[in-house]
Formats: C-alpha cells, structure tokens, sequence
C-alpha cells in the first residue's frame, strides 16, 4: 500500500459561481423529491389494494392437475420444481442442478481510494487536501487503473473473466410449466461445494494459460494462492436449488402469469417453501410498508440536500470570513431540515387526501378532537373555563 497528497485551491468567485449552479440543481432536486413523494403514496397504495384484492379472490389448486375452470383465476399452489438436466459453466466444466447456477469472480487488483479534508482560508477561497491511497485487494468490479490519479506503478490488467449467471430455461411444478418471470422470483442461492475431481475437470476446461487451484471451495487461477499477483483470479459458484415453492399467480394455460387487479398492480407472488397463501399476501404487505417507509425516508433526506443547495451561495458569500460561514451553514442546515420536513410531511398528507381520502380525513377528525379535549382539559386545570350554570363563580 502506498499514498500520496496534493492541495487544491478555489478561490472565492470559483465557489460562489459553482454554488449558484448549485441552486438550480438544488429547485430540480425538490421538485423532483416532491413528485417522487407524492407518487410513492399512490405505489403504496396500489399494492396494498391490489395485494387486498388478491387475497379476497385466490383459490388454492392443486399442482398435480390443471383445473380448465381456473383459467385466468388467481390461484395458489405449491409443490417441488423440477428442471430438465443440470446447469453447466463450460468455461470450468462446473455442472449442478438446480434453478440457477451463478458464477462469482473476483481479481487481485489494484484499488484506489481518496480521502480529502478541506479548509476555508481568509478571503472566502477554500484549500483541499486530497490523499490517494494505493492498495491491493480482490474485487468483482474491474478498477480501471488509467484513471488513476498516480497510474503509473499501479497498473491492472483487463478482467476477462466476469461474473454470470446460468438460469434454467424453464421448469415444472406438478402439471405446470414455469417460466422465466417465475424462476427470476425464486431466491435462496447457495454456495456450491467444489472437490478434487471437480479441480480436474476445471483444469482441462481452462484454457486461459494459468494454474488452476482449488483454495476454500474457490477455484483459484494463479501461480501462488499463498501470495497473490495482481491479475489472479478466483472463482467461487452459488446454486439456487430446486425444492419446494409456493406461487400465486394468474393461471395461463399450462404456466402462471402476473394476474392484473383492478387495483392497478400485477401480481406473482413466489416464496421458498410450503407457505399457505395468507401468510404470503401478509408478507407482501409487510414488505410493502417497509418499501414506502424506505422511500419517504430517502425522500426526505434528499429534500433536505436540494434545500442546502439552494441556500448555499449565502454560505459562500459569508465565507469571506471562515468563522461567519461556518455559523451561517450551520443555520442553513436547520433551515433545511425544518423545510424539508414540512414539505415532506405536507406533500405526504396531501397524497394521503388524494389517494386515501377517507383514512385521511378520519385522522384529521381525530387529531381536531384529541387537541380539542387536551386543550380542554388544560383550561379546566388552569380554571380559566367557567363554571358550570348553578355553581358559584
């Protein structure tokens, strides 16, 4: 590992002109967060309804047998997938059954990292220290070392070998044929033990002119496992198998399809294992909520990002003096928090009026009558309400 640093320099026009660029990214930025807020309520509830609605109309079928009278039902089933042969990596001679054989390559290369520390000088002008730091270590993603910052001493080779992914072309669960959209949905990958005979067969598959080794279930590719060259490879492999799954989707024939709702949403649900439909809808529930939560949270923080941006080129002009524009910047990220929550929760509760109006005016209601009796009661303590008609004053 090694590193050097080099010092950059802004002056005060450079950051004041950059940061009202910054403005009009920072309006892009709320008016999109804005939109995207608004809309992940209406996503939100769209799934819940159509996720409602598919559990009100599901029948469970047996997949031993198609049923001509489901056609284009909703349907539950489960059972065992079944593929026809194994799934086979010809570039290493490594075969397995199951719904997807995945290849995970990683090469020694080198890597650069950057740390900067940035100091306002006097005057509003900014100095930044930046440190690149050179190291090796394994990686899947190929670090194109031409951009480097210091190239030279820190050269990697190109990465030939990718990672992959072998997918059946299709299976069957009893009488039904599963395709790709279904497969895709099936998880629980797994890693696939490799073994001596599996090293010979490797071995004379590979024709990229390095030694092949097994280390740790992974093949290696490379001279020396013990100390490795940048260029070396190693290849470890994951199965999904096959087994049981549960599916609720749109009967099709012989396959199963996404069941268009009313709602609006497609449906095709799959889960590992025997699991009854209800509790598969709960869980798409579950995972539903925590999607919007997620959403309105990222939301949030990046309202928050766009109001700094906009209230920046105050900072910079403050910055003239270093200790002033700190002070203002901090405001500034009050501000912002304080803006972003409220056009947050304010866009929120508007969708809410849109697309669950009723809910949302049942909440409102209740919050006017749960203010309305605290405020009540804090008046008849503090006995500034009067008294009732018959009782002395």
């Amino acid at each position: 590992m090694d590193q050097f640093s080099e010092t950059t320099s802004v002056s005060w026009l450079s950051r004041l002109k950059d940061s009202i660029i910054g403005v009009l990214i920072g309006l892009l930025l709320i008016l999109a967060c804005t939109v995207g807020l608004f809309w992940n309520e209406g996503r939100a509830v769209t799934t819940a309804r159509s996720l409602e609605e598919g559990a009100g109309l599901v029948v469970h079928v047996s997949s031993a047998t198609r049923d001509a009278a489901n056609e284009g039902k909703l349907v539950h089933l489960t059972g065992p997938v079944e593929t026809d042969g194994a799934l086979s990596d010809l570039a290493f001679a490594v075969s397995a059954t199951g719904v997807r054989l995945i290849r995970r390559v990683e090469m020694f290369q080198w890597q650069e990292d950057s740390t900067s520390e940035t100091r306002s000088k006097l005057g509003g002008g900014e100095e930044t220290v930046t440190t690149y730091t050179y190291s090796r270590d394994w990686s899947d993603t190929p670090a194109d070392s031409a951009r480097f910052r210091k190239p030279e001493g820190h050269g990697n080779p190109p990465m030939t070998l990718r990672s992959r992914t072998i997918a059946a072309p299709q299976a069957r669960l009893g009488a039904f044929t599963l395709g790709q959209p279904v497969l895709d949905l099936i998880d629980g990958d797994r890693p696939l033990p490799l073994d001596a005979t599996q090293l010979q067969r490797s071995r004379a598959a590979y024709g990229g002119g390095k030694k092949v080794s097994l280390i740790d279930d992974r093949l290696y590719l490379g001279a020396d496992p013990e100390s490795p060259a940048i260029g070396d490879y190693r290849i470890a492999y994951e199965i999904v198998p096959l087994g049981p799954v549960s599916i609720i989707g749109r009967q099709s024939g012989d396959t199963l399809t996404p069941y268009p709702t009313k709602a609006g949403d497609r449906l095709l649900i799959v889960t590992r294992g025997d699991v009854p439909a209800d509790e598969m809808f709960a869980a798409e529930q579950a995972a539903n909520a925590v999607l919007g939560w997620v959403l309105r949270a990222v939301g949030l923080i990046f309202l928050f990002v766009g109001f700094m941006l906009v209230m920046r080129p105050m900072a910079v002009a403050a910055d003239i003096v270093p200790m002033l524009g700190t002070l203002v910047q901090f405001g500034h990220a009050l501000i912002a928090f304080c803006l972003a929550l409220l056009l947050g929760a304010s866009t929120i509760a508007l969708a809410w009026f849109f697309y669950r109006p009723l809910l949302a005016i049942g909440i409102l209601v209740a919050g006017v009558v749960l203010a309305a009796g605290i405020l009540y009661l804090r008046r008849r303590k503090t006995g500034t309400l009067p008294p009732p008609a018959g009782m002395p004053a």
